[in-house]
């Protein structure tokens, strides 16, 4: 397949300048189809695999399309976890930005009211979690009046983890004039009776496996016993010598003993699962892509849709008990064009998973002996080079985010203040243009401005010195 550039698509400037500085040039096959596709609104279907490229395919096209002036959403994007809400916003506002596209991620076990906040201001895209968006949408506080699209995302989990009913309650909200996509990286038939319910006459996109950029995966199984897992692991991890890893297990107290035993080995580590508190995950899965650390202990959790970079490793130290758990881990390595290893610690009763994933998924795996102590010992050198070297990684919003200043206010929804207030102050300012003027996100008692196009010092300075709305307020540079 020939692909064009971005610049080649009917984008806007500000569009293609946000992808020129994420260093996003060439769509992936899945961006480019749906792209050809998605500008004359007709409903689709994508079977992608994990890792191709779809939030894009679907965010560009909405991030174009929606209305800037309107204060209702206008897009809708339904994902089965919370990591994946916040990072599908995160990826739409980096994509957005210079659009002044604001997005918002609704999800569980968040504050209900300050999300009933932040529906309440202008919010062009809600990303979300079906039991979440279904409760807001009960009580009022999410209107899909204006809807214009909507999108189930990672579908085939989303009916996995026993969401179907709630997915299917969201839909009789929706307006029935819009554009549907659901996008799933495989499709049963309980996923195509679930299309028929929101979809009309979509036009179906399969990207093979052979086309997605990610193909270069190395499937690997090691036999090993129950017992014998924690010193295979071991031998593992120092000679493979992994850049950065995920090591999945099947449940919280797993993912906490291995992290333990890993810590004491002073192997730099971390965990999560749904054990833990929100703000913990975050902050996990945050310091891991950033670096921090080069192993990731989790549990599923972690493997719908989170988008790690250069991740060269992923770990089985538990196998899942369905195949389509196996292919969503897998997806977390060997992305964007990469290539990523695989490897599986195989037990006697996880036997007909690896036989059921060779003739149905086509997987090939190659057997690899369990490795002997001398094997690791040769590689002892090199991994404890590896292990205290730090890790560099590339900021991809670095570049979108190079003119763009966020300001914090210590003022917001109690001192009465609105989005209006603080355009029509700011505006006034001398070299400052209401363009210049980007998101703004107004809480209970702060407020954040995006000053966009270099001009946020000039705004700063300005604000120390203006009141609004007749109050002087407390302004400096948010921190990141």
């Amino acid at each position: 397949m020939t692909l064009q550039q971005f610049d080649q698509y009917p984008l806007s400037h500000e569009l293609k300048q946000a992808l020129e500085a994420l260093h996003f040039h060439t769509p992936t096959p899945v961006q480019h189809e749906t792209l050809s596709v998605a500008f004359s609104r007709q409903d689709l279907i994508v079977k992608s695999q994990t890792g191709s490229g779809k939030t894009a395919a679907y965010g560009l096209p909405i991030c174009e399309m929606v209305d800037w002036a309107e204060n209702k959403p206008q897009a809708l994007i339904l994902v089965p976890t919370r990591e994946l809400a916040m990072q599908v916003k995160q990826d739409l506002t980096s994509l957005g930005r210079l659009k002044r596209i604001k997005a918002t991620a609704i999800y569980g076990k968040a504050p209900f009211q300050a999300q009933k906040v932040e529906l309440a201001q202008k919010n062009h895209i809600v990303c979300g979690t079906p039991g979440r968006v279904l409760d807001h949408l009960e009580k009022g506080t999410l209107s899909l009046e204006n809807l214009k699209f909507f999108v189930l995302d990672e579908a085939d989990e989303m009916l996995n983890m026993g969401f179907i009913d709630q997915v299917s309650s969201i839909i009789q909200y929706l307006p029935p004039k819009r554009m549907s996509m659901l996008f799933s990286a495989t499709m049963s038939d309980e996923m195509k009776k679930l299309s028929e319910q929101f979809l009309q006459s979509p036009r179906v996109i399969e990207i093979a496996q052979e086309e997605t950029s990610v193909p270069q995966i190395t499937h690997t199984v090691i036999e090993t016993e129950e017992e014998a897992k924690f010193s295979l692991l071991q031998r593992t991890i120092v000679i493979e010598n992994p850049d950065s890893c995920i090591i999945f297990c099947n449940t919280q107290d797993r993912v906490n003993e291995l992290t333990m035993k890993l810590d004491e080995w002073d192997v730099p580590c971390d965990k999560i699962h749904g054990g833990m508190r929100q703000e913990d995950r975050f902050a996990v899965m945050d310091e891991f892509k950033n670096g921090e650390f080069r192993y990731l202990i989790a549990t599923d959790i972690a493997a719908r849709g989170i988008d790690v970079s250069d991740m060269t490793h992923v770990i089985h130290y538990d196998l899942p008990y369905e195949k389509e758990r196996y292919i969503h881990r897998t997806g977390r390595t060997g992305r964007a064009g990469k290539s990523g290893k695989t490897i599986a610690f195989m037990t006697n009763n996880a036997k007909p998973l690896i036989d059921e994933l060779k003739q149905e998924a086509g997987i090939d795996f190659k057997t690899q002996p369990y490795p002997t102590k001398e094997d690791a010992e040769q590689h002892v050198e090199r991994f404890e080079e590896k292990i205290e070297t730090p890790i560099q990684k590339e900021n991809k919003q670095a570049g979108v985010e190079k003119d763009i200043m966020k300001l914090y206010f210590n003022g917001g929804k109690k001192k009465k203040l609105r989005a209006v207030d603080f355009v029509g102050t700011i505006a006034k300012i001398e070299g400052v243009a209401f363009d210049d003027i980007g998101i703004i996100t107004i809480q209970d008692t702060k407020t954040y401005v995006d000053i966009l196009n270099g001009k946020g010092p000039l705004v700063l300075n300005a604000m120390r010195h203006t009141t609004i709305k007749g109050k002087q307020l407390k302004v400096h540079e948010a921190r990141s």
